[in-house]
């Protein structure tokens, strides 16, 4: 049975409140992305981290993703940067990670400056940042021998990827079919130009191992301009949502804010709890 989960402050920035209103919601796994204690999760001391696991396990909960902002960068920062900054910091992941028990551990795909009319990013990153892919094999292995499963998740602006054929491609020449897979941010793929349709869903779908929900309505020319909640969002959300689950490509769902202005006189109000609802009903058949 599928289950949902949401990003931790979506249900109080308070992380404690965050675990009573998830539980009382039905949640049973977590993502844990924001802040814990008042810190990020790669801030948190051992000690902290060992009475967020104490009051997870309180709760008959369990984490399904840490999801660690790292490789979220600028390509152009270089070799050096990347490895100081983002490669550096795997052991800290994986001190915090030993105590919290994620399935699931995500990294974000970098930034890079699209040039002209490029379509295909990632013949330019083996081209001008050939040292990113050894990079990510060794963060990946260095995780996935720990036991952890590893994800790699599209972000927007200025992202490596803006399509699914770069993702695709990506993935191809990581070459760690075996280790990593896809978090499919439909929003996020959206805003760097690619509609949540189904055809994109099934270009991806091979990929795919966690999948994002955001809602939003588009302007006339088709491109993210406000923010909603699901069950209005402009693109077809049951249909994925539900060829999702009978495929069996994500067995946690999770809900994630919509991105996009604030569209005058609509009712914002409870939106995390409605889209909760909305995604169960779609899922159960009522």
């Amino acid at each position: 049975m599928t289950k949902l989960t949401m990003l931790n402050a979506m249900a109080s920035p308070d992380f404690i409140q965050s675990l009573d209103t998830q539980a009382s919601w039905g949640i049973e796994v977590l993502d844990l992305k924001d802040r814990i204690w008042g810190k990020s999760l790669l801030e948190l001391s051992g000690e902290e981290a060992e009475r967020a696991a104490v009051a997870i396990k309180e709760r008959e909960l369990s984490v399904h993703c840490m999801s660690t902002s790292l490789f979220h960068d600028d390509l152009e920062r270089g070799e050096n940067y990347f490895r100081d900054t983002h490669l550096a910091h795997i052991e800290k992941t994986l001190e915090i990670a030993r105590i919290l028990r994620p399935t699931v551990i995500r990294l974000l795909s970098p930034r890079v400056e699209r040039v002209g009319s490029v379509t295909d990013s990632i013949r330019r990153i083996k081209s001008e940042f050939a040292w990113l892919f050894p990079m990510l094999r060794e963060a990946v292995d260095r995780l996935s021998d720990e036991g952890f499963g590893v994800t790699i998740e599209n972000e927007c602006e200025r992202n490596i990827f803006s399509n699914p054929q770069e993702v695709i491609h990506f993935f191809e020449d990581l070459d760690r079919s075996d280790s990593v897979f896809f978090t499919y941010d439909v929003q996020n793929l959206w805003q760097m130009g690619t509609f949540p349709s189904l055809d994109a869903y099934r270009a991806l779908k091979p990929l795919i191992g966690y999948f994002h929900l955001k809602g939003g309505r588009a302007g006339e020319n088709g491109r993210l301009l406000w923010k909603s909640a699901l069950e209005d969002a402009s693109w077809p959300v049951a249909e994925m949502t539900l060829a999702v689950v009978r495929d069996g490509v994500s067995p946690i769902i999770c809900l994630n804010p919509s991105h996009g202005g604030t569209l005058e006189g609509y009712d914002y109000n409870r939106m995390f709890k409605r889209d909760l609802d909305y995604i169960r009903s779609v899922i159960q058949g009522k």
